[in-house]
């Protein structure tokens, strides 16, 4: 078994996946990462191997089906033999009020931002429990802490995921693993470069710092985590927001 270290990170075609997965990559790591597209994930791949000289194993997988996010995981363990990182980040928004959300609207966040995380982390324990190591980080949201009207499904959601954090923190700490989380504020991503300059101006000036954040900020706080620097750490939702939450 190499020395050198595996991380996954899902939904990392794009964004904050992919800047993480690029943080770990130039880090050292060797990569699994996933994606819902071919076309995308395999261009992400190219892209990383590219920047970071990393060895990456994209896949195509529907982190809404047990059985397919298990089997990426522990193909990833099998596949160089050790993991290291597990980086929880699929997620999607199906946006609408309560009174009209539709069950599906639900279903799906849920189904996506949280049960997935519950799959993979359950596939990822045994290779790191047999380790005594393992680094697991997810990713929230700040709106898990506020609240955001016409989310309640994705706030629920990634309320869930903080939980769930603390909860297994508890449970596997005795074995090495810590578990932690990310919860961005607003971030500069495709979807909020096309809501115009105006309501652009209207997010920023919720920010102390007066700006939003990108993807890297979040990435450099994920790659903290996942350091021996971060090793006391577990249990904890790191708030990455420029103070907007405080």
């Amino acid at each position: 078994m190499s020395d050198q270290p595996v991380a996954i990170v899902t939904g990392a075609s794009r964004g904050i996946g992919y800047a993480v997965a690029s943080a770990l990559g130039s880090r050292g790591y060797r990569l699994a990462i996933c994606g819902t597209r071919e076309e995308t994930i395999r261009a992400a791949a190219e892209r990383l191997r590219e920047a970071c000289d990393a060895d990456v194993w994209p896949e195509v997988v529907d982190v809404r089906e047990r059985e397919a996010v298990q089997a990426f995981v522990s193909g990833a363990a099998k596949r160089w033999g050790r993991l290291d990182v597990l980086v929880n980040n699929a997620g999607i928004t199906r946006d609408n009020i309560a009174m009209r959300m539709k069950p599906e609207e639900w279903r799906d966040v849920l189904d996506t931002n949280l049960s997935s995380v519950f799959h993979a982390t359950q596939a990822a324990l045994r290779p790191m429990m047999k380790a005594r190591f393992g680094r697991i980080i997810n990713i929230s949201s700040v709106v898990a802490s506020m609240g955001n009207p016409g989310q309640i499904n994705y706030c629920a959601s990634k309320g869930g995921i903080d939980a769930l954090t603390r909860s297994l923190a508890r449970e596997v700490g005795s074995r090495g693993i810590t578990v932690n989380a990310v919860a961005p504020g607003f971030i500069a991503t495709d979807m909020t470069a096309e809501l115009g300059e105006e309501a652009t101006k209207a997010l920023t000036s919720q920010v102390p710092l007066g700006r939003l954040g990108t993807p890297e900020d979040i990435a450099h706080a994920v790659a903290f985590l996942a350091s021996p620097e971060a090793g006391y750490i577990t249990g904890q939702v790191l708030h990455v927001n420029g103070g907007m939450y405080m």
